[in-house]
């Protein structure tokens, strides 16, 4: 920590200690701190990467908003005052929500850290202040990417576009026009990095990628499906979804036909109330001679889901055992969706909607296991026309399946853990604990 951040850090001694969920039994036993944004798929992923903390004798805690829902294996320290949560205003709306979190978390998390005295940061990708503090407070931080990478790469556009890698001088030019439109949309956000880089004599640091760990980043991608990155890439490590593997039942009320094609239908959880284009889509399913299944995640009354026309239609399913069935999956290209899909060998028509899911969708048509729908071609004649190539054509299900074939290998929250060990008890870290 530099003399600027010792004058200017709220630091105070610990008033009583803070309590960690984990063994005490180990001999290098960890006390490891998780920032992340209150999202309900980057929780589930942090929740899994504590539990396994826990389950090797390591002491896990988040820092989060007051109100977050966790579950009750994990201990929870909440910032204080109103929560910044997560809301449904729109992308300018969580833009500036985001910036405010990242604010809360830069006033009060100094004061917070010094009391809980962690070893290290899990710091969620899309949440800068994680980068901030730990540079400040002289913290080693693991960056964690529970949707893409954000880690540069000249010819891998921002997550949140639909192009296809391009390496070439033409797409870096692309690539960097996206840059300077992301910078425009992320104001609010730049500001409030800025401001505590420059209180905390950080240098200057104004984008999220000046927030990530020097380190290396654990990410939820698997090997094979993300663009090449020749740069970045050694500092990735493709683990696979952070996740509970319990096994899931298969819905006694749902009894699909196994001489026809079952198609499932998911837009996710904050997407589901799309009534009118989750219709269209079973309108084509059923124009096919295929079975349809809606999943809306309880975004649609009682009246609106009556009027899509497919087979059954539910607010949630149990995803995992409704795939493991599946012919294919139409989907808003979620990554936790779009990894289940791959980890069962189910091949995906991508409908991307929102935030880093056009650059999902690009990579579920760059690696070959599905198609995606540009705004352009969803009307219902667009939405048949790509499932009839899905269902008629094998090169899909083939490199679906291919996933499928080397998902026994991905090592998910165990491997994150493996690899947090390694740098926690390398040599640089033995010497510096000295």
């Amino acid at each position: 920590m530099t003399q600027a951040s010792k004058a200017v850090l709220p630091f105070q001694h610990p008033r009583h200690p803070v309590e960690w969920a984990g063994s005490a039994e180990r001999t290098r036993r960890l006390k490891v701190l998780l920032i992340c944004p209150p999202l309900h798929s980057h929780l589930r992923a942090f929740e899994a990467l504590a539990l396994a903390l826990q389950a090797r004798g390591h002491g896990a805690l988040f820092l989060t908003e007051p109100g977050t829902q966790l579950s009750a294996q994990v201990r929870v320290l909440h910032l204080p005052g109103n929560a910044a949560t997560a809301t449904s205003g729109g992308l300018w709306s969580d833009i500036r929500q985001g910036a405010r979190r990242t604010d809360r978390l830069c006033r009060f998390g100094p004061a917070i850290l010094a009391e809980a005295a962690p070893d290290l940061i899990l710091g969620d990708q899309t949440e800068p202040a994680a980068g901030l503090l730990a540079a400040a407070l002289g913290l080693p931080m693991l960056s964690v990417a529970c949707a893409l990478p954000f880690d540069p790469e000249p010819g891998v556009p921002l997550p949140f576009l639909p192009w296809p890698h391009d390496p070439s001088e033409q797409g870096l030019r692309r690539n960097q026009a996206g840059v300077r439109v992301a910078r425009l949309l992320m104001t609010p956000h730049r500001r409030v990095i800025r401001r505590w880089s420059a209180r905390w004599d950080l240098g200057l640091r104004e984008d999220f990628a000046d927030c990530l760990s020097p380190i290396f980043t654990l990410s939820q991608t698997v090997p094979g499906f993300d663009f090449p990155r020749p740069q970045s890439g050694n500092r990735i490590a493709h683990l696979g979804p952070f996740r509970d593997r319990t096994a899931e039942v298969f819905p006694s009320d749902i009894r699909p036909d196994p001489d026809r094609p079952l198609i499932y239908v998911s837009l996710g959880t904050l997407q589901g109330h799309r009534a009118g284009l989750l219709a269209r889509i079973a309108r084509a399913c059923r124009d096919l001679g295929a079975q349809v299944l809606v999943s809306h995640g309880n975004g649609l009354d009682d009246r609106q889901a009556a009027r899509i026309p497919a087979d059954w239609v539910r607010g949630f399913v149990p995803q995992s055992a409704i795939l493991g069935r599946a012919t294919l999956c139409v989907t808003h290209a979620g990554l936790n969706t779009t990894l289940e899909c791959l980890a069962q060998g189910v091949p995906m028509l991508a409908v991307p909607l929102t935030h880093d899911q056009p650059g999902v969708a690009a990579r579920i048509e760059g690696c070959g296991a599905g198609l995606r729908l540009g705004r352009a071609g969803r009307s219902r004649r667009g939405i048949e026309a790509a499932l009839t190539r899905m269902l008629t054509e094998p090169q899909f299900r083939a490199s679906a399946q291919a996933f499928a074939r080397e998902s026994g290998g991905w090592q998910g929250a165990a491997g994150a853990v493996d690899r947090i060990e390694a740098v926690m008890e390398g040599p640089a870290q033995r010497a510096a604990s000295r």
